[in-house]
């Protein structure tokens, strides 16, 4: 189980979080078969603060790992996250990766039956 209480998934040896995450992957990599999509990368990890040290403490830095990082026939690249919901602490780090990366897009993907993959 993961933090979410979703079911652990295994595709082609690689563990995902979500059905819904491996599901993804499977639609990257035919995209990638297919040659319209360049290449894609799984958890890109970003730093939003470096680590430092004030007064005798060390902080550690402050990261966000991705669930994909996609780039493009056109070499844009592209962070996309799947999401259930967003908690609290995503929405920060979202935050955060906006200003620390404006070139990069963030995209927040949900699965629905009804509306297939969407933003909110």
């Amino acid at each position: 189980m993961s933090k979410y209480k979703n079911k652990l998934i295994v595709v082609d040896d690689i563990t995902f979080s979500s059905q819904v995450e491996a599901k993804y992957y499977q639609q990257l990599k035919w995209s990638k078969e297919g040659k319209t999509l360049k290449s894609f990368e799984l958890q890109p990890k970003f730093i939003l603060q470096e680590k430092f040290k004030k007064n005798g403490k060390h902080y550690r830095a402050i990261t966000y790992t991705a669930d994909f990082l996609v780039t493009g026939l056109d070499g844009k690249q592209e962070v996309i996250d799947i999401k259930g919901f967003p908690d609290q602490k995503f929405k920060i780090k979202q935050k955060l990766f906006e200003y620390k990366f404006p070139d990069l897009s963030l995209k927040v993907l949900y699965w629905t039956k009804k509306l297939g993959w969407h933003e909110k």
